[in-house]
C-alpha cells in the first residue's frame, strides 16, 4: 500500500501562495519548455475542468482535447495552445477561486501566470500586431485623444459609423463594441485645487489618513468623475487628498498582451515617485481595481527584489478598503441625508482576486436603508478583450448572465468599482439601468 504521506494530495485547503514570475530567466522563453509545461497544466484542467464556467479559455481548451484523435491533451497540435491563450485575459479567477493545485500543493498550477508566459514569448516573437500595441498605449492614446482641438472630433468619430467601420477594419474594435469617450478637462486639470491641505491628520489601521490619489489612464481621460468623487468622499472624511506627483500607464494593458519590457519601462517612471509619497507619509488609491491590482500583486512579483516596489505594495489599498479601515477605527463619518435603495453591484474581477472582501458592499450598506444585490462573476470586458472584433461576441457571451442579474434585480442603481464593466454590461443592458459608480453613489448619499 502506497505511503499516505507520499501520495498527491487531490486538492488544498491552505491558502494559496504566489511564486514570483521568472519572467528575467532565458528558460522563460525557450519554446520547447514552454510547449512541455503547458501540456503538463492542460492535462491537470483536463482531468478537472471545474473552471469551464469562468472565461472561454478553459471550454478552448477542453474543445480542442475532446476533438483531438486520443480525446486527451496529447492529441492536441501543440501549435493550438496558442488559441487557449489567446482567450485568457488574466482575471486571476481561476487562480484565486477556483483551482485546488495551485501553491503549496505539489502539482504547483499558476495558470494566468502561464498564460502570461506564453504571452510574454509570443511578444518577443513578434507576434503582437500593430494595432493591439497601439490599443494598450492608453497613456499616448489619451493625450492625444484630449487635446482640446481633437477631442470633438475623436468623440464624434467614435459615434459615427462610417469610422466605426474603419476603426473595425484597421484597428479590429468591433463596430458595435462601446467605446469610452474623451474629456479635455482631465482628471488631473480638475483635481489641481487638491494639494493635499488639512486639518489634523488622524491615523487609523494601516491607514496614516493622507491619500495621494493615482488617477489612471481610463480615469484621467476618460472618466474623470470617479477621482473627483473620490477625492471628495476622502476630503469629507477629513482625509488628506492631493495627485501623485506625476503618472503613467500602470502597466497592465501591457501585461496582458505579455509586453513585459514595456511593464518595466513604466515600472521605472512611476514607482520612484509613488515610493517617495510614501515615505513622506502618504498612502496610495486609485480608482480603478486593475491598477490597484497592479501595484500590489503583478509588479512584486516581477519585481520581488526591488525595495520601493515592495514598499508602495504595502501603503497601496483599494479605494473602500481604505474608508473600511476608517470606519473600523470609528474615523468614517455616517450621517448620510440621502437613501440609494436598491443597487445592483457588480464585484469586479481584479478587485475580487485582491482578497480584501467585498469593502464596497460593506460601506455602501452604512447607508440608512441601502439593499445591496451583489454580483461576482466576471463581465466579460476585460480591456481590450471587450471591444476586439475577435473576441467581441465572446465578451458578450460571457457577460450576459451578469446582465441578467442586473435586470431580474430591479434595482434603483447599477454599479461597478470597474468604470469598463459597468459600461459593458450596461450597453448589454440597453442602459436600463445604466452604469454608475460605487464612489459616486456614496458621494451622492453623503449629498456632497
Amino acid at each position: 500500500m502506497a505511503d499516505e504521506s507520499t501520495r498527491p494530495r487531490e486538492g488544498s485547503l491552505e491558502a494559496p501562495t504566489r511564486h514570483p514570475l521568472d519572467w528575467k530567466n532565458p528558460e522563460f522563453y525557450d519554446q520547447a519548455a514552454l510547449d512541455k509545461e503547458l501540456e503538463r497544466v492542460f492535462d491537470i484542467c483536463h482531468g478537472c475542468r471545474r473552471c469551464v464556467s469562468l472565461c472561454h479559455a478553459f471550454p478552448t481548451l477542453f474543445d480542442l482535447v475532446d476533438e483531438s484523435s486520443t480525446m486527451e491533451v496529447d492529441g492536441v497540435a501543440k501549435s493550438d495552445y496558442t488559441k487557449v491563450v489567446d482567450q485568457c485575459y488574466l482575471c486571476d479567477l481561476c487562480y484565486q477561486t477556483k483551482c485546488p493545485y495551485v501553491p503549496p500543493h505539489e502539482w504547483n498550477v499558476d495558470f494566468p501566470h502561464l498564460m502570461l508566459r506564453a504571452k510574454a514569448l509570443k511578444h518577443r516573437n513578434g507576434e503582437t500586431t500593430l494595432a493591439s500595441k497601439l490599443l494598450s498605449s492608453t497613456t499616448a492614446v489619451g493625450k492625444v485623444a484630449t487635446i482640446p482641438l481633437m477631442v470633438n472630433v475623436v468623440n464624434a468619430a467614435n459615434k459615427a459609423k462610417p469610422t466605426r467601420a474603419l476603426l473595425e477594419r484597421t484597428l479590429g474594435v468591433d463596430r458595435q463594441a462601446r467605446v469610452p469617450e474623451y474629456d479635455s478637462h482631465t482628471a488631473r486639470k480638475r483635481m489641481q485645487h487638491f494639494d493635499g491641505t488639512a486639518g489634523a491628520i488622524r491615523p487609523a489601521g494601516r491607514t496614516r489618513g493622507k491619500v495621494a490619489l493615482f488617477a489612471t489612464c481610463y480615469c484621467n481621460y476618460s472618466y474623470p468623475q470617479a477621482v473627483e468623487d473620490l477625492a471628495a468622499v476622502l476630503r469629507h472624511n477629513d482625509v488628506a487628498v492631493k495627485l501623485v506627483e506625476r503618472e503613467v500607464c500602470c502597466g497592465m494593458p501591457k501585461l496582458e498582451l505579455g509586453d513585459l519590457e514595456s511593464v518595466a519601462r513604466y515600472k521605472e517612471k512611476n514607482i520612484p515617485v509613488l515610493a517617495a509619497a510614501v515615505r513622506d507619509g502618504w498612502d496610495i488609491t486609485a480608482p480603478i481595481p486593475s491598477c490597484v491590482l497592479m501595484f500590489r500583486q503583478e509588479l512584486p512579483l516581477m519585481f520581488p527584489d526591488d525595495a520601493e516596489v515592495q514598499l508602495v505594495k504595502a501603503h497601496l489599498f483599494d479605494p473602500f478598503e481604505y474608508l473600511w479601515q476608517r470606519h473600523q477605527a470609528g474615523l468614517l463619518k455616517l450621517e448620510f441625508p440621502n437613501t440609494l435603495g436598491k443597487i445592483a453591484y457588480h464585484a469586479p474581477c481584479h478587485q475580487r482576486v485582491q482578497n480584501i472582501g467585498p469593502k464596497t458592499r460593506d460601506v455602501l450598506k452604512l447607508v440608512p436603508g441601502a439593499e445591496i444585490e451583489m454580483i461576482e462573476r466576471c463581465s466579460g470586458h476585460d480591456g481590450t478583450y471587450g471591444v476586439k472584433k475577435a473576441t467581441y461576441a465572446i465578451s458578450r457571451k460571457i457577460a450576459r448572465p451578469v446582465e441578467s442579474r442586473v435586470r431580474q434585480a430591479e434595482a434603483a442603481h447599477f454599479a461597478s468599482d470597474c468604470p469598463m464593466a459597468a459600461s459593458h454590461i450596461a450597453h448589454g443592458n440597453q442602459d436600463k439601468p445604466g452604469a454608475e459608480s460605487p464612489l459616486a453613489l456614496l458621494r451622492q448619499a453623503y449629498g456632497i
